[in-house]
C-alpha cells in the first residue's frame, strides 16, 4: 500500500462497533458521489413517495462512478471527481469501463473504445486525472469472463491492453488501489479465472474485484475468491486481495443476473468484511442492466426508481 493511501485509510478505518454491524456512510470515510443517478432523480422529483426511502437507504451510500466513452475528456473528468474527494478527505471509487468489444457476451452494455489504440490513450488519461491522489479503480468489469465470446486474437490483444492499462496506473497513479475484474464465482471455475487474471497481469495490480453488478452473496464471493488465490499461490507464487460488489446481493442469487427480480441491497460500502479488503457498492442500485428482467425497455446505466425502491424491499 502506498504511504499516501495509508494515511488516508488509517484516518478512516471503522471503530470496533462499526465493524460488527453495517458501517454508517457518514463514518465510512468514503466519497459520496453528489451528482449520481439516484441524486440527480431525488433532485428532480422531492415529492415521489418513494424518495424518503431512496434517500435513506441508497444515495446516502458511497458508490463508485463509472466512467467511459460518455465521460468527455476522460483525464479531465478523473481528475474533477478524485479532486472533489480529496477536498473533503474522503477516498473515490471509480470504475473504468470503455475496453473495446465492451460486454461482448451479453451485449446488453457493448460499445467501448474504438481500438486498442484509442483504449491506450483514454485509460493513461484516465490514470494521469487521477495523479498522485489517493483513489480506488475498478478496471474492466467483465473483461476477463467474456473470453469464451472472443477469438485467440481478441483475447490476446485484451490482455495486452489491460496489462498496458496496469502498467499505467503504477506510473501515474501510484496511490490508486486499482482491482483488476474477475467476474463472479457463477461464471469461471477458479482456476481458469486465475488463468484469466494472470495472463491478463494481475501480478502487478493491487488485487481483484468480484460480483460486480451482480447479486451473489459475500461468503460465496470470499470462498471463490479464497479457491482463486489457491490456484494463484499454485501456478504462479502469488496472491491478491480483493474487493466484493455488496450493492445488491442482501438476498443472494437466484442465478438471473439482468435486474433480478427479488433481490436486495446488501452491506454498505465499508472496509473489510467476509475476507474482502472492502465491500464495495460498484454497481448502483436502481441503475438498469439492460432491456431485462425488472428493467424492461430501459437502457444499460438508466436509473429506474421503483427498481431502487424494489432493492430496499426485496420485491
Amino acid at each position: 500500500m502506498a504511504p499516501a493511501l495509508t494515511a488516508l485509510v488509517v484516518a478512516v478505518q471503522p471503530t470496533a462497533a462499526q465493524v460488527a454491524g453495517p458501517t454508517t456512510p457518514a463514518a465510512s470515510g468514503f466519497y459520496a458521489d453528489p451528482d449520481s443517478s439516484v441524486q440527480r432523480w431525488l433532485n428532480a422529483n422531492p415529492g415521489d413517495g418513494r424518495a424518503a426511502d431512496i434517500r435513506a437507504s441508497i444515495a446516502s451510500v458511497p458508490q463508485a462512478r463509472w466512467f467511459g466513452n460518455w465521460s468527455g475528456t476522460i483525464g479531465t473528468a478523473t481528475g474533477a471527481y478524485v479532486g472533489a474527494a480529496a477536498a473533503q478527505g474522503k477516498l473515490p471509487i471509480l470504475v473504468a469501463y470503455n475496453i473495446p468489444n465492451r460486454d461482448i457476451c451479453a451485449g446488453q452494455s457493448g460499445g467501448g473504445a474504438g481500438s486498442a489504440a484509442d483504449y491506450a490513450t483514454w485509460i493513461a488519461a484516465f490514470a494521469s486525472g487521477i495523479g498522485s491522489r489517493p483513489a480506488v479503480v475498478v478496471l474492466e468489469p467483465d473483461s476477463l469472463g467474456d473470453e469464451s465470446c472472443m477469438s485467440a486474437g481478441q483475447i490476446a490483444e485484451r490482455n495486452g491492453m489491460l496489462r498496458n492499462a496496469i502498467a499505467q496506473f503504477n506510473a501515474k497513479a501510484p496511490n490508486t488501489k486499482l482491482y483488476l475484474d474477475a467476474g463472479n464465482p457463477a461464471w469461471l471455475s477458479a482456476g481458469t479465472m486465475a488463468q484469466h487474471l494472470a495472463d491478463a497481469g494481475v501480478s502487478g495490480a493491487h488485487g481483484f474485484s468480484l460480483n460486480v453488478s451482480n447479486y451473489i452473496d459475500t461468503a460465496q464471493n470470499s470462498a471463490y475468491a479464497d479457491a482463486v488465490n489457491a490456484a494463484l499461490r499454485s501456478s504462479y507464487g502469488y496472491t491478491k486481495p480483493f474487493v466484493v460488489d455488496t450493492s445488491r446481493n442482501g438476498n443472494g442469487s437466484d442465478g438471473n443476473w439482468c435486474n433480478a427480480a427479488g433481490r436486495r441491497i446488501g452491506t454498505p460500502t465499508r472496509f473489510g468484511g467476509g475476507g474482502a479488503e472492502m465491500l464495495l457498492w460498484i454497481k448502483a442500485p436502481g441503475e438498469s442492466d439492460g432491456n431485462c428482467g425488472t428493467g424492461a425497455g430501459s437502457t444499460a446505466g438508466q436509473f429506474l426508481p421503483q427498481v431502487a425502491y424494489n432493492l430496499i424491499h426485496g420485491f
